[in-house]
């Protein structure tokens, strides 16, 4: 039996949840921080203290960081497409929209994934049931934005669209990230490899873009939330996430994806008084139904028992 429809143990459902929370989490950390500090300075300050423990971790486990420079020359170009991008896109999209309206947005991530392994790979052809997926969450997409498209550019649009952007770039870099799987790299030197050419990355981008020496000392709650962010929403989630991905496999991972977004909705309303609108719900409904026909679990306890795919 495959991991992807293996049971999955309570462990392991503990992992999901835990992540669920972490990653669900990070969306609110990310507006607390936004209060007294700008975008890039505060993606900055996540990857610098986000990659201490993440080197201890490499450390304490025995594992070592590549010493060759095409290796990371190749981590620099994933730290690109899965963090700094979409960490820059996000949290700059958070200075105009809520945590919750974010999160959904973040979820549509798998919907960019199975086009970009459709068109950019050999071997991850999208299915109908996958497709048709896709078509669903991209509808909600429109339902939650259409409104504003017709308005221009203009309010909260372009915040939407740098978040979707942010979504095509971790589907980009998930197809970029195969060549890994034949350097025999550890899926933890991989992760602490991209943080960490991350941060040296943002190192000019923020002092260019924020000049940090010229802004006011943040207080003790944005400053908090921001080592939060860093420890728990990034350390700690990926060394949890690549257990769980060994555990369960990538299929079953993405059961995270369904729960991260009412993690950050509830987490909004509850500490920043956010309010999804009845346009958003029935977005997020669409989005939905989209991940379940991507992942295909219910379509599988709803098929008719006798038909043999």
């Amino acid at each position: 039996m495959s991991r992807s429809s293996a049971a999955i143990s309570a462990r392991d459902w503990g992992l999901i949840a835990a992540l669920s929370l972490l990653w669900g989490g990070a969306f609110l950390f990310i507006s607390v921080g936004l209060r007294d500090l700008p975008p890039n300075t505060l993606v900055l300050i996540r990857m610098v203290v986000a990659s201490l423990p993440l080197l201890l971790f490499v450390r304490l486990s025995g594992q070592r960081l590549p010493r060759d420079a095409a290796s990371w020359g190749q981590l620099a170009i994933l730290g690109t497409l899965n963090v700094v991008l979409p960490f820059i896109l996000f949290t700059w999209g958070q200075t105009r929209i809520s945590s919750g309206l974010a999160s959904v947005l973040n979820a549509t991530t798998p919907l960019w994934g199975v086009l970009a392994a459709h068109f950019l790979t050999h071997d991850e052809k999208a299915s109908p049931a996958r497709i048709a997926g896709v078509l669903l969450g991209f509808a909600g997409v429109g339902t939650m934005i259409g409104s504003d498209l017709a308005g221009g550019l203009s309010g909260s649009l372009p915040a939407q669209l740098a978040c979707i952007a942010a979504t095509l770039s971790y589907a980009l870099a998930s197809v970029y990230a195969r060549r890994f799987g034949a350097s025999g790299m550890p899926p933890l030197v991989i992760a602490t490899g991209q943080v960490v050419t991350a941060a040296l990355i943002m190192i000019p981008v923020a002092v260019l873009s924020d000049t940090p020496w010229n802004q006011p000392m943040p207080g003790a709650e944005a400053l908090l939330a921001t080592v939060a962010l860093a420890l728990l929403s990034t350390s700690l989630a990926y060394v949890l996430y690549f257990r769980l991905l060994e555990n369960v496999g990538a299929s079953n991972s993405l059961l995270v994806t369904f729960l991260m977004p009412i993690v950050a909705i509830v987490l909004g309303a509850a500490f920043l008084g956010e309010v999804m609108t009845a346009r958003q719900m029935a977005g997020i409904a669409l989005i939905a139904l989209g991940l379940a026909a991507i992942d295909g679990r219910v379509l599988r306890v709803l098929a008719p028992r006798n038909i043999v795919p």
